[in-house]
Formats: C-alpha cells, structure tokens, sequence
C-alpha cells in the first residue's frame, strides 16, 4: 500500500493478508474499490436525480431518447437493447415517465405493429435540467480527490480495463 489515506478496502485486504497471506489480492483491491465508488456515487446521483422526480432508470430512458438527437425517437425495442433491460421492465418506466408527460408513446408510421417513443417538450427540459445535475455531482467528486491530470489517466486506465473485460 502507497503512503496515502486508508480506506474500507484496505482494512479487508489487511483481514485477508492476516488468514490467507498467500493470496494476491490486487485484483480485490481495484474492483472492491471500483464497487464502492459505484455504489457510492450511485446514491449521490440518485438524489440529484430526485429532485426532478424521476429515478436513475427513468432518468436513464429520457438521456438515452436525448442522445438520439432530433427527434429524440426511438422504438422500445431499441430503448430496451441499449439500456439491456427486459421489455416487461421497459414497459413499467414507459408507463411512469408517459404518465408524468416526460414522453409519448405512439404508432410507427414505418410499422403497422410497432411503438416509436419520444420526448415531449417538458421531458427534454427535464433531462437537459437533470444531466447537467448529475454531471455537477460527479466532477465535484473528480475535482475533491484528483487533478485534471489524474483524472484523465483514469479514466484512460478504466477504459483499458473495461474494454478488456468486454472482451475476454
């Protein structure tokens, strides 16, 4: 361990160096921390989310329509394979976010048997108002824990990392 602040992992990594001194626990030490963080910004998130009524799976839904760009539409089928949710669970945030007039849902001129679901007005402001929300919580984490530096050579070994394991 670096001459840097302990933190949670490093007291279960110590734990297992006392009864298992023969383990290598460095791959413990990047995805317990990796775990953590998730769960821990996750919840920030989660708040900054709230405060527009709407939960990080909606919220998740209303950014994946903005990230299509104009005219924020896209097929349940396609909401679905991008977010890998099941259709049942699509259809229960459908429901809720058209019920709240985030989105509608409506024939597709392209296919008699299928939906296409967009944005409505109030839902882009929505998402525009709670990205930038949830983005302002994430860099005031970045920015009390790391330089610009750092956080690039992090986000660049995270990458390599996700990538990898994607792969194999």
């Amino acid at each position: 361990m670096s001459a840097q602040r302990r933190d949670p992992v490093d007291a279960i990594i110590g734990q297992w160096a006392s009864v298992r001194p023969d383990l290598d626990t460095a791959a413990m030490e990047v995805f317990g921390r990796i775990f953590r963080l998730s769960r821990a910004m996750g919840d920030r998130i989660d708040k900054a989310y709230a405060t527009f009524g709407v939960a990080r799976g909606e919220f998740d839904v209303l950014a994946t329509l903005r990230r299509s760009g104009e005219p924020y539409t896209l097929s349940p089928r396609q909401l679905s394979a991008t977010l890998m949710l099941t259709t049942g669970g699509m259809t229960g945030r459908l429901d809720k976010l058209e019920r709240a007039g985030l989105l509608r849902r409506s024939p597709d001129p392209h296919d008699r048997r299928g939906l296409q679901v967009t944005l409505t007005e109030k839902g882009l402001k929505l998402v525009d108002e709670a990205v930038g929300a949830g983005l302002a919580v994430q860099t005031e984490a970045l920015k009390a824990a790391l330089n610009d530096e750092q956080v690039g050579q992090l986000a660049d070994l995270l990458r390599e990392l996700l990538t990898g394991t994607e792969t194999s």
